[in-house]
């Protein structure tokens, strides 16, 4: 089996996103931009050399996924649902790409509009700066979502 078949294939075994380096595979089931903010976290050049496989990918996670040294030379990606952003970014950077079904842009959890993460790196075309504004934003969310009455982190520490 290809990295990419593998990587692909833990997409059906249930896992939002998947890469593999090196022949060994690394899978999560955390959503959104957080599996690749993670991954960065803990080695920032996590995707170099890699085939990456992600249930929703748009120009965020392709940024990402630039910051993290995925070249066109010895990596790729597939996403299952690829915005045009997304494929734009990787056309430019000569990333091969496949999808399960590209869509115009990636909308968010509410099905309302466009996701924030996709708004937040709109006019962004560095992957530096956008990893930069990706984890400003990430925690802003957070700070904001800790601020409000009846959280999840406050129902916690009422119950302890």
């Amino acid at each position: 089996m290809t990295d990419a078949e593998r990587a692909v294939a833990a997409l059906r075994d249930g896992f939002t996103c998947a890469f593999v380096r090196g022949g060994r595979l690394y899978t999560s089931t955390a959503s959104g931009i957080r599996p690749l903010l993670d991954w960065l976290a803990e080695d920032p050049c996590c995707f170099q050399g890699a085939f990456v496989a992600d249930k929703i990918l748009g120009k965020a996670a392709a940024l990402l996924l630039l910051q993290g040294g995925l070249d066109g030379s010895s990596g790729g990606v597939y996403g299952g649902v690829l915005s045009d952003a997304a494929a734009g970014v990787f056309q430019q950077h000569g990333i091969p790409y496949a999808c399960g079904r590209r869509v115009p842009h990636i909308v968010n959890r509410r099905g309302d509009g466009v996701c924030p993460m996709e708004h937040r790196v709109r006019d962004i075309d560095d992957p530096a700066a956008a990893h930069t504004a990706l984890l400003a934003a990430v925690a802003a969310m957070r700070a904001s979502a800790n601020d409000q009455p009846g959280s999840a982190r406050e129902e916690t520490e009422r119950e302890a």
